[in-house]
């Protein structure tokens, strides 16, 4: 390696998983940072402080990806959302083969915790609290949905994409015949009230499944960036997470455990919310979070840690968190039209 480890996002839209990585490096000091998009218009490509981005071809991603990693002679190779984080630690052995390290969790927790049906059944049977949970295909007109109730797509529903918050049978019907008609495996689960507070978790395992750190933000939803639908029965947060970070070891230490039971090894993100006292978690992810800057800016900064587990062999000692109110907001910029990306 370089005085310098390379290190290649894989997706870097705006306002995104992407860049929030850009930022987590940037603050690390430590990494040579280039980015890469099927979009020319992708925000990153005009972020100060790459070294050098690229477009990588839609139809030939992975080939694409590795062909720009190998001809800038990249160390470690991120990925910058869910679909670049499922087709490229599917093919993790190809990138090996060409000296690139996926950094991310194991290709067996990314397709088992990228499908929700999996995700509720195994976390079910390993006797954890979750949401009453339903699958769409397994509904007939017997069944007894619980109201109101969450419905949302068994595989992509990050960032609350797809996601409806419903009250009525007549909405369930709606809602599940939209996403039949978008060819959409679909999940009823049990709406959870957000009166206890809900909270998004990061817990970094390293490879040989040891919790290294977890680090827990109480959401606020104060502001309509964090709202992807509200009605007159509750709410459903966005992709866009803001609010308190503190210690909350109780909450922490229901997380580490999931993630210690499933296997994980590396990034998990994990939502949920309070009922009755109990962390009851209705969302997982095996990657980073897109509020992970948040995180490095009380202290834990994930990826940075992780790339020097790989790197040394070794855990560096970080902390303690700062407590407070972690906010965010958009960023603007413009570019000329003789500037945008070839």
């Amino acid at each position: 390696m370089g005085e310098k480890p390379r290190v290649m996002i894989a997706g870097i839209a705006g306002a995104s998983l992407g860049t929030e990585l850009f930022k987590c490096l940037a603050l690390a000091k430590r990494y040579e940072i280039f980015g890469c998009d099927i979009s020319p218009y992708a925000y990153g490509h005009y972020q100060k402080g790459f070294k050098k981005t690229f477009v990588v071809s839609e139809e030939n991603y992975v080939d694409s990806v590795v062909s720009v990693c190998k001809k800038n002679a990249i160390d470690f190779l991120v990925p910058g959302g869910e679909q670049p984080m499922v087709l490229l630690g599917r093919d993790e052995h190809l990138l090996r083969e060409n000296g690139i390290r996926f950094v991310g969790n194991s290709a067996d927790i990314i397709q088992n915790y990228s499908d929700k049906k999996t995700t509720f059944h195994q976390l079910h049977t390993m006797g954890f609290k979750i949401p009453k949970t339903l699958f769409g295909s397994g509904l007939t007109k017997s069944t007894e949905v619980p109201l109101p109730c969450i419905i949302k797509p068994a595989t992509g529903s990050g960032g609350s994409n797809f996601v409806f918050l419903a009250s009525t049978t007549e909405e369930v019907k709606l809602y599940l015949r939209y996403l039949k008609l978008n060819k959409r495996d679909a999940l009823v689960q049990e709406y959870i009230p957000v009166t206890e507070g809900e909270f998004t978790v990061g817990v970094l395992s390293l490879p040989n499944e040891t919790v290294a750190y977890s680090i827990a933000l109480r959401r606020t939803f104060n502001s309509k960036l964090s709202i992807a639908q509200q009605n007159n029965v509750g709410l459903i947060s966005s992709g866009y997470t803001q609010g308190y970070i503190d210690t909350f070891p109780t909450i922490c230490s229901i997380a580490e455990k999931m993630a210690e039971t499933i296997g994980s090894r590396g990034p998990l993100n994990i939502q949920g919310r309070m009922r009755d006292g109990t962390f009851i978690p209705f969302e997982i992810n095996p990657r980073f979070s897109a509020s992970t800057y948040l995180r490095a800016l009380a202290g834990i900064n994930e990826i940075d840690i992780f790339l020097q587990f790989l790197l040394t062999g070794k855990l560096e000692s970080v902390g303690p968190i700062r407590p407070g109110y972690y906010l965010r907001s958009f960023d603007e910029t413009v570019v000329e039209i003789n500037e945008v990306k070839k």
